[in-house]
């Protein structure tokens, strides 16, 4: 047994916290306390995901809110549905290559996409929620009109950003008035212009951001600020559901969002890994660790080759994760010595449908930053309903722009295309950028029944920020889970490695040093075997947010209580009751 606080076959230095009626694991405790209160109040969990949804875009405003984007797995008990709600908006109609021709700036209005989010929310509220959209949004309203107090991570991160205070309607928000310096820990940050908003919508509905008056003015400031947003741009955004992608892995179905969503990748990776004996491995073994790289390899390169928005490209999806495309990267893994550089595979071969004729290039953008931030949280409630939600802005405080009295803060989604027009992720107006985002479910096969339907119970809810570390972690925290045993609150703090280079990462240019970043807390001499093999291992602080920062529940097959887990790399809190 663990001689931590609270492990029980592992480490672990925060207790599971354990509920029957609900569990929120969030990235704030504000925030899961807006959604435990409408639990509370007779909500279901699609109803309370929606308040921490929104309460996040108040107290972690450099993450996510509806100025983004984002994707809302959901699960329905009562008959079984599971579906993913994709609210990722678009680029502007008036988003031409020749627009961009100098490259995508980082920062500012022309690094400003179609916000999408909001119509995933409203969407999935219509479809599963039991209260009135007033309801559900007070509790961010009233954090947004009463304010709260500004965390040590939150005052860090608005004097980080030498951007944010550079622009007028940020600087009002984010800055001490006296002094005009970023606000301290203990400040109490108050947005008033943010809750008026939230008020309107909570009152007119989707119509009052895509059709009516916050829409005409975030189009207005747009416009000041020499951008591209236009009402058509608006009006025609919409969010959509979608079917979720699934694999096998043990005796469980992972569940993850389809293309635009990064999701295939942590697919892909299972498959892999699945080929080998991950549990007699054991965790933490330079064995095992190198086979999660390597598989990670792999699956980020097809994504670099084969992926965007299917809308505009046909994916090879099917073939992506068939089980004899996985047999056959598994076979060339060197279990000995790290790949470099390594290739995209031929998916199309497992593929029915043809073939197409477009190539994959190599893009061009402005310059990047590497800070990638995202929001994620989990919820559950009596029911057995289940929701995960990532939503983001993409970097930190995405645009540094708030849209003029709207209180919204802009996001510079943008910046995530590639300008070679031989590039499946190329920009064209009204595409969906390729996502890092991907929700997580879990659930545990049973046998087929004597009428020929298969039974599966809901076992795990998990996800995290972190870009293109969001899948590697997601693999990890599945293995713990799966292969080691953990409970789920060891399984997200134990420690956690980060593959990053190779050529294949969501930000471009590909300038990224081929690099595999570890928590110190891993074995010594693992880091040592792991270097030997051609690693190229750069040792990270014992905790460190570049890992991820995951959010993860579990619902018990036999009493129906929910475990929930919450990340200690940063604020998250898991509050059940």
């Amino acid at each position: 047994m663990s001689n931590s606080p609270h492990g029980i076959r592992y480490s672990a230095h925060r207790p599971v916290v354990m509920g029957r009626n609900g569990m929120v694991c969030a990235g704030h405790p504000l925030a899961a306390q807006a959604g435990i209160s409408i639990l509370q109040r007779g909500g279901n969990a699609f109803d309370a995901a929606i308040a921490t949804a929104a309460a996040l875009g108040v107290v972690e405003p450099l993450m996510s809110g509806i100025g983004g984007d984002g994707f809302i797995m959901a699960y329905r008990a009562s008959d079984d549905t599971l579906r993913v709600c994709n609210g990722t908006g678009a680029a502007p109609y008036a988003a031409t290559l020749e627009r961009y021709r100098d490259g995508i700036p980082m920062k500012g209005i022309l690094s400003v996409s179609v916000p999408g989010l909001l119509n995933a929310w409203l969407d999935t509220h219509e479809a599963y929620g039991s209260l009135p959209l007033a309801d559900v949004l007070a509790p961010a309203i009233a954090l947004a009109d009463d304010g709260f107090p500004v965390s040590h991570y939150l005052s860090a991160a608005i004097a980080g950003d030498s951007l944010l205070c550079q622009f007028p309607t940020s600087r009002a928000i984010f800055t001490r008035s006296d002094t005009g310096e970023a606000l301290r820990p203990g400040d109490i940050l108050r947005q008033a212009d943010l809750a008026r908003t939230l008020s309107t919508i909570a009152q007119q509905g989707r119509d009052a951001f895509y059709r009516g008056d916050v829409g005409e003015a975030i189009v207005r400031f747009s416009d000041q600020q020499g951008g591209l947003l236009t009402m058509d741009d608006l009006n025609d955004c919409s969010a959509r559901w979608q079917e979720p992608i699934s694999t096998g892995y043990g005796d469980y179905t992972v569940y993850e969002a389809p293309p635009n969503s990064s999701g295939h990748i942590l697919l892909q990776e299972l498959n892999v890994i699945r080929q080998y004996d991950m549990a007699g491995l054991g965790f933490g073994s330079p064995e095992s660790i190198h086979l999660m790289v390597e598989a990670k390899k792999m699956a980020f390169a097809d994504r670099e080759a084969y992926v965007a928005d299917p809308d505009y490209i046909d994916v090879p999806l099917a073939g992506m994760l068939s089980a004899e495309y996985a047999e056959e990267r598994a076979a060339s893994i060197d279990r000995e010595r790290a790949a470099r550089d390594v290739a995209a595979g031929d998916p199309w071969r497992y593929q029915a449908e043809r073939r197409p004729a477009t190539p994959a290039g190599v893009g061009r953008r402005g310059p990047r930053s590497e800070q990638e931030d995202t929001t994620c949280f989990v919820v559950a409630d009596r029911a057995g309903n289940a929701v995960c939600q990532l939503q983001s802005i993409q970097s930190g405080w995405g645009s540094s722009l708030i849209a003029g009295n709207t209180g919204i803060l802009l996001n510079n989604r943008m910046t995530y295309w590639h300008l070679d027009p031989n590039h499946v992720d190329c920009l064209q107006p009204g595409k969906r950028v390729r996502h890092t985002m991907n929700p997580v479910m879990v659930f545990r096969r049973a046998a087929s029944g004597g009428n020929g339907t298969s039974d599966r119970r809901l076992a795990y809810v998990l996800g995290t920020p972190g870009a293109d570390c969001q899948v590697q972690s997601n693999m990890q925290v599945i293995t713990n889970l799966v292969d080691y045993g953990m409970t789920v609150q060891e399984a997200v703090e134990a420690p956690r490695w980060k593959h990053v280079g190779d050529g294949t990462e969501s930000t471009i240019p590909h300038t990224a040093e081929d690099r595999l970043l570890m928590e110190s807390r891993f074995d010594s001499g693992a880091i040592r075997q792991l270097r030997a093999m051609g690693h190229p291992v750069h040792e990270l602080d014992a905790w460190d947010g570049v890992t991820g920062r995951e959010m993860a529940l579990y619902i018990d097959p036999d009493t129906s209580a929910i475990h929930g887990a919450a990340d200690p790399r940063y604020d998250g809190y898991a509050v059940g009751y």
